[in-house]
């Protein structure tokens, strides 16, 4: 079996968590000669007090959101790392459950480098897991990582 990586799709919540998988996805995508595809998604939070559209967030704050997800994608790896290499940034607006599936989908992804917040107990039930429904869903294999715990080590 040949092992072939063309496109790695790493969705990021720009947290310290999604760090650890970065370094993860970039040697990846280094060592395959493969697309790294970063995605954001912005999840709107709706306000159940009574404000412009009943809750729903204006579009210029979108807009903006969306500008701020944009620069900070563009300023997420070393430029350095990215001279010659393939990097395609995206900025989604929806479920981020949901939306790095169907993009990974969209886009022929061959593998998903995802981060895990390693909640548990309560705080899972009620937060939910964003990597876990991406391992359940995935028309691709997902590598999840954690921030702490043993890491490879690269000779």
């Amino acid at each position: 079996m040949t092992l072939r990586l063309q496109k790695i799709l790493l969705p990021t919540d720009f947290s310290d968590y999604s760090a650890a998988a970065r370094s993860y996805a970039c040697e990846l995508a280094a060592r395959f000669d493969a697309e790294l595809h970063l995605l954001h998604t912005l999840e709107h939070q709706y306000s159940l007090t009574p404000e412009f559209g009943f809750g729903l967030a204006p579009p210029m704050q979108i807009s903006e959101s969306k500008l701020a997800a944009e620069n900070a994608l563009s300023r997420l790896l070393d430029s350095g790392w990215c001279a010659n290499r393939k990097v395609v940034h995206r900025v989604l607006e929806g479920s981020p459950k949901a939306e790095i599936v169907r993009y990974a989908r969209a886009e022929d992804i061959d593998l998903i480098v995802i981060s895990t917040h390693g909640r548990t107990g309560l705080a899972h039930m009620l937060i939910g897991s964003v990597a876990e429904t991406v391992v359940r869903t995935s028309p691709c294999p997902v590598l999840t990582v954690r921030p702490k715990g043993h890491q490879f080590v690269m000779p």
